[in-house]
């Protein structure tokens, strides 16, 4: 029988049975889905400890990278479940422990783990993850001084995120309530475990997101705290999404994480760092019997110096008094000039008055009622002399003495001469006793016709 794996035999054109050989060629699918159930079989469960390498996480949640040590590498997947509940951001460098299934991938011949859980190598790992990320977010600048917002002297509202019912926001509370009662905003979250870090910085940039006037009074100031723990215990504020979000917060936030040799990333992202979370509410508000005591203190130095300034005043009035003139030398001059121009102003009224009383005494001599007398009976023989003279030139007078006044009949002006009469025909006879109308003829008896109308005259 020969050997049908002999390589003495030659291969021929066409594959045929050799004699010995019981068993069908395998295809490759049959001969990986044979490995897989073997590599399966024999490897159910592993754990593995290596650095990560070629870290990637697709779109559709799942993790693909490769653990290796100083002598080999192995692939690795991690289902997007599985990837989920990793406690730590997963990086390139960091040493961990990795617990699944081995199992082949057919599509490419290659064997890799399926991994079920992943947790750091120890807290030197831990360590070496935490400088990694510090200097990563470093270099982008989140822990840039300049980018530090100053605390407010006296905060009227303060945010806290915490967990509500450890003894971290008592001792928030009591502090504030010693120092300065403030109004406080608990921002209730986890602070250890699986999502810590995604509730802390959603309560930041929740807090971050408040609008001024709205119905709760957006944070003046906003503490993250916590207490002690291991490393392990304070990593939620050590990962990314923590830092990015505290660094962004436009709120001045005040990182209480831990005990005094307790550090975390956030404490660096902060404006500023507490030793506790008690020292944080003191660093938040003053302490107001301290303001009160200030307040009076200033009080008390500006009322001194307001005294002072007004003896000083009085002391300089004093000295400027001292040097002055005395008022009798002053107004001694001034009083004599008075009296000097009192007494001129009497005689000058008294002139005054005489020569007024001579002026009234001539205008009543002239108001004499004989005198008036005189000018009255002047004036009436004046008036009747020119009564007379207007009596004697009146025509009408003349009509009592038997002259007759002729005029114009329908012009009524005078007619002085025959020429006038002819000229007029019709005339009026003023006599002294009335009126009669007459017309003017020629020896005949025929009437002078006027030659043309006049007219009548109106004076």
């Amino acid at each position: 029988m020969s050997d049908p794996f002999d390589d003495n035999v030659p291969p021929r054109l066409v594959a045929e049975g050799r004699e010995g050989d019981n068993a069908a060629p395998l295809s490759v699918g049959e001969l990986s889905l044979k490995l897989k159930r073997m590599v399966e079989g024999e490897f159910g469960h592993v754990r593995l400890r290596g650095e990560i390498s070629g870290f990637k996480r697709a779109a559709s949640g799942h993790v693909y990278l490769a653990l290796k040590d100083a002598d080999a590498v192995i692939d690795a997947v991690m289902w997007r479940g599985q990837a989920a509940l990793v406690p730590f951001s997963p990086q390139d460098g960091i040493e961990v422990i990795a617990t699944g299934k081995l199992t082949t991938y057919p599509g490419r011949s290659k064997y890799q783990i399926v991994i079920e859980r992943m947790e750091l190598a120890g807290e030197g790992a831990l360590m070496a993850l935490f400088e990694k990320l510090k200097a990563q977010l470093a270099g982008e600048g989140l822990f840039d001084p300049a980018r530090k917002k100053p605390l407010p002297f006296a905060p009227q509202t303060i945010g806290v995120v915490t967990s509500p019912t450890g003894a971290v926001i008592r001792d928030i509370l009591h502090r504030l309530e010693d120092r300065f009662p403030t109004h406080v905003l608990v921002w209730p979250v986890k602070v250890q475990g699986q999502g810590a870090a995604e509730e802390v910085a959603a309560a930041v940039r929740g807090f971050d997101a408040m609008v001024e006037d709205g119905s709760v009074r957006r944070p003046d100031l906003v503490i993250v705290a916590r207490g002690g723990g291991s490393i392990e215990d304070l990593w939620a504020f050590n990962e990314e999404v923590v830092v990015r979000a505290v660094a962004a917060c436009s709120i001045p936030v005040i990182s209480a994480v831990g005990h005094e040799t307790d550090t975390s990333l956030c404490d660096f992202a902060a404006d500023m760092r507490a030793p506790t979370p008690t020292a944080a509410a003191e660093m938040a508000v003053p302490v107001r019997a301290e303001l009160a005591n200030g307040i009076a203190t200033l009080g008390l130095r500006a009322e001194r110096c307001a005294r002072r300034y007004h003896e000083r005043g009085g002391e300089r009035l004093a000295a400027l008094v001292r040097v002055l003139p005395r008022r009798d030398a002053l107004l001694g001059p001034q009083r004599q000039k008075a009296d000097d121009m009192g007494a001129r102003l009497d005689r000058a009224l008294e002139r005054r008055v005489t020569v007024a009383r001579g002026v009234l005494d001539r205008a009543a001599g002239a108001l004499r009622p004989a005198v008036l007398e005189r000018k009255l009976d002047t004036l009436r023989h004046r008036l009747e002399g020119a009564g007379k003279l207007l009596d004697a030139v009146n025509p009408d007078n003349l009509l009592q003495r038997g002259y007759v006044r002729v005029g114009a009949k329908a012009s009524g002006k005078v007619v002085a001469s025959a020429a006038d009469a002819r000229a007029a025909g019709a005339v009026t006879l003023h006599f002294r006793d009335g009126v009669v109308d007459a017309r003017v003829e020629r020896a005949g008896g025929k009437p002078y016709a006027p030659s043309k109308p006049e007219q009548p005259d109106l004076f």
